[in-house]
């Protein structure tokens, strides 16, 4: 009878987190995207409205170029040793950001373009 319970619990529990897991990583309605380097915000645009550009974003004397085009964005092309921004391709959910530790760049969606947050609105 415990291990019924207990299977119950854990199958019930498992499928709580699939589905949460679910609705984060496949929310892509978000538009407002934000670029930060080390830490400061240094882009912010609604790809929504966002004309196709290529930019350069510097860090330290390290350059990691971005590409906005058919309102989405990625690293086309990094300096740094490992690629692993420029193989995370298009940003696709808010779940997963593009990042790049060695440049300490994080490319995400953001709810909204104000200074307001979810806890004082």
């Amino acid at each position: 009878m415990k291990y019924k319970v207990f299977l119950t619990l854990i199958v019930a529990i498992f499928l709580i987190g699939l589905i949460g897991s679910i609705a984060v990583f496949t929310s892509g309605t978000k538009s407002n995207i934000r670029i930060l380097s080390g830490g400061e915000e240094v882009y912010a645009a609604d790809l929504s409205t966002a004309q196709d550009t290529t930019f350069d974003v510097e860090s330290e004397g390290h350059i990691n170029t971005v590409e906005i085009k058919d309102h989405q964005i990625r690293v086309a092309q990094a300096d740094c040793p490992d690629q692993t921004c420029v193989h995370m391709g298009w940003l696709k959910s808010s779940g997963t950001p593009i990042v790049c530790l060695p440049h300490q760049l994080v490319i995400e969606f953001t709810d909204d373009t104000s200074d307001i947050d979810a806890v004082t609105r």
